[in-house]
């Protein structure tokens, strides 16, 4: 048995991986930097804690040669590759020099560091636009722009660089010609320290939002047995080219038969899950073994690939409005079905604006693809989910959408298949009235019934038990409005019609919607209400018939839509503007996001400065 040591921020004392290890230890600050980019803080943990090795994980510090060579100067186990091996594919320029050497194919790119404007815009110019600007030091689509043109490059490579800077503190980025449709496919490696170094197969990552993968899968739909081995062995060369150890993943793009290096990621990925499901191996446990200095175990140095598995990644972010991430408290998070779930949050966690939105992996494994997406996608579809907004019904209709299953898709797929249409809800607005209004209703009803005397009047409460009842919800600019009648036989509903309640309890109600049965789980939460089912979730607010007044938003005023940090204020009071120029870059949960004007007009109040802190709904700048 190994005893484990977490390592937690001030912003999450209290998410699972610091709960659930056997001691914990504090960072003092609330920011990465302040907290798990501080290499000190956390080496000086594993010290006083008496631990004997440091994991990384798949984050932050985890391809930083010069951490790995502080774990190792302090005299603890490093379970990953040497930092020799980190610090060779670190610099992404030099691994691509260091592939070709070893024959692997790459693209065309150069490095950005320390280049003046006018050689930044002229190694760009070589490569070929479109380009894309990369952080050299880490990957997870931080610090990546798509460039088509000279006169947005400048401005993408300093947002790359500030972003690289507080995801991975290097800020140092640089540029690759942009393939155009191409598959992402990846192949996770592993070496040991007696000299074997094995392929365990591909995973497919084409499905993307701002270059972050969202859903993966193995194996891929397109690779055959011959691309396959071509892939492993080149992954393979690869390794071998840094002698590596531990485990790896070199990823390629892949188009029209041929695939080019793109980079190293000399950590474990966030998608092993996938990998681990139709090889049957731990890869965890194999870093383990290897970093104690144990050869592969013959399962590893000869691998199967059983089945299929896919990855969905759960973030708490909102796909209708530009993947804008959301926070705030985690009510519920439970899924059922034959489905593994990795999370990093729980029911009472809060989801902050200091880390990324990642909220959880969900993976599913079946005998084939169709079973292992149709098995994946139910899961989702049945989740409770109470809490910031997801991208939960995306992740359903992709997994659902006959271009995912047919194979199909690249690394376009979400443009090419129209984001507005794949991000709309599982449940329309239009069904709202007919299922889970009435579901609230009921249930609301039931919870009254339940109590003896309420401490509070509800709304739309009438004093004569068997008058007609009247409650109302909002679900997003929609209003629902249920009539309905309490008898000793039980809730008579007289509006929406065509639904009749067969029973009903707090948490529980069961329906017929013009004869079909429905059985519809309700949760509460102050005026909130979340009804689930197998089509979907609804998140509905219960109308008070004595609203408290609130200060309305002031017309023309571009708000924070979340926490965050002023990295950029691009006008000054005066600065007459359109509608959808930039005004303000905002940074949260390691991301930039460049707030807009809402229409035509004068700049006439910049509130903030570089710098400050500001939280959801402040008035940034003032518009008229």
């Amino acid at each position: 048995m190994i005893e484990t040591v977490a390592v937690y921020s001030d912003s999450d004392a209290g998410s699972p991986h610091a709960s659930e290890a056997d001691r914990a230890v504090r960072l003092p600050g609330q920011t990465p930097a302040e907290t798990y980019l501080d290499q000190k803080a956390i080496v000086e943990a594993a010290i006083t804690s008496e631990a004997d090795a440091v994991h990384p994980g798949y984050g932050f510090l985890s391809e930083n040669a010069e951490f790995a060579r502080a774990v190792v100067e302090a005299g603890l186990t490093w379970i990953g590759p040497s930092p020799d091996a980190i610090a060779a594919m670190g610099s992404k320029v030099e691994a691509k020099r260091l592939m070709a050497s070893a024959g692997v194919p790459g693209l065309p790119g150069a490095e950005l560091n320390d280049l003046s404007d006018d050689e930044a815009l002229a190694a760009a110019e070589a490569v070929g636009y479109p380009v894309l600007i990369k952080a050299s030091a880490g990957g997870g689509g931080k610090g990546m722009r798509i460039v088509d043109s000279a006169e947005r490059l400048l401005e993408a490579v300093a947002a790359a660089r500030r972003e690289a800077a507080s995801s991975f503190g290097d800020a140092t980025v640089f540029v690759e010609k942009y393939l155009t449709g191409p598959r992402h496919i990846e192949i996770q490696v592993f070496g040991d320290q007696h000299g074997n170094v094995v392929s365990l197969h591909e995973r497919e990552c084409s499905i993307q939002r701002r270059h972050q993968k969202i859903i993966e899968e193995s194996p891929s739909p397109v690779i055959d047995e011959e691309t396959r081995a071509r892939m492993g062995e080149a992954a393979v060369a690869a390794a071998k080219a840094v002698a590596y150890v531990g485990a790896g993943t070199v990823e390629f793009l892949f188009k029209d038969g041929q695939f080019f290096f793109l980079e190293m990621n000399t950590r474990l990925q966030v998608e092993h899950p996938v990998t681990e499901m139709v090889t049957g191996l731990d890869l965890v446990e194999l870093q383990i073994i290897v970093a104690n200095g144990s050869p592969l175990p013959p399962l590893a140095l000869d691998p199967p690939l059983e089945g299929h598995a896919i990855e969905a990644r759960i973030y708490a972010e909102d796909p209708a409005n530009g993947f804008l991430p959301v926070t705030g408290p985690m009510h519920r998070f439970n899924f059922e079905g034959a489905v593994r779930v990795d999370s990093g949050v729980e029911a009472g966690s809060v989801v902050s604006v200091f880390f990324d939105p990642m909220l959880a992996k969900v993976i599913a494994h079946a005998p084939d693809r169709d079973r292992a997406a149709q098995l994946l996608a139910t899961a989702l579809r049945r989740a409770e989910i109470h809490g910031p907004t997801t991208n939960r019904d995306l992740l359903v209709r992709i997994l659902e959408d006959p271009t995912f299953l047919a194979g199909d898709a690249d690394t376009g797929f979400l443009e090419a298949n129209g984001l507005t249409a794949l991000a709309k809800p599982l449940v329309a607005p239009d069904e709202v009235p007919t299922r889970a209004a009435a579901a609230a209703a009921a249930s609301r009803a039931a919870r009254l019934a339940a109590s003896a005397m309420p401490s509070t009047i509800p709304p739309g409460f009438r004093n004569v038990g068997l008058s007609t009842q009247h409650v109302g919800y909002t679900h997003g600019e929609h209003r629902v409005d249920v009539t309905y009648v309490n008898k000793r036989g039980g809730m008579e509903l007289v509006e929406p019609p065509g639904v009749t309640v067969v029973s009903a309890r707090p948490g529980r109600v069961e329906l017929t919607n013009d004869g079909d049965p429905l059985d519809l789980a309700v949760a509460r939460y102050d005026d909130v209400v979340y009804v689930d089912s197998a089509a979907g979730s609804v998140r509905l607010v219960e109308i008070s018939r004595y609203p408290t007044s609130e200060t309305a938003r002031s017309e023309g005023s571009l708000h924070a839509p979340m926490p965050g940090r002023i990295v950029r204020v691009e006008v000054e009071q005066g600065d007459a503007v359109s509608g959808g120029d930039a005004l303000v870059v905002l940074e949260a949960m390691k991301m930039e996001h460049t707030l807009r004007s809402p229409h035509d007009g004068v700049v006439t109040e910049i509130n903030y400065k570089v710098g400050d802190q500001v939280e959801t709904n402040d008035v940034l700048i003032v518009v008229e």
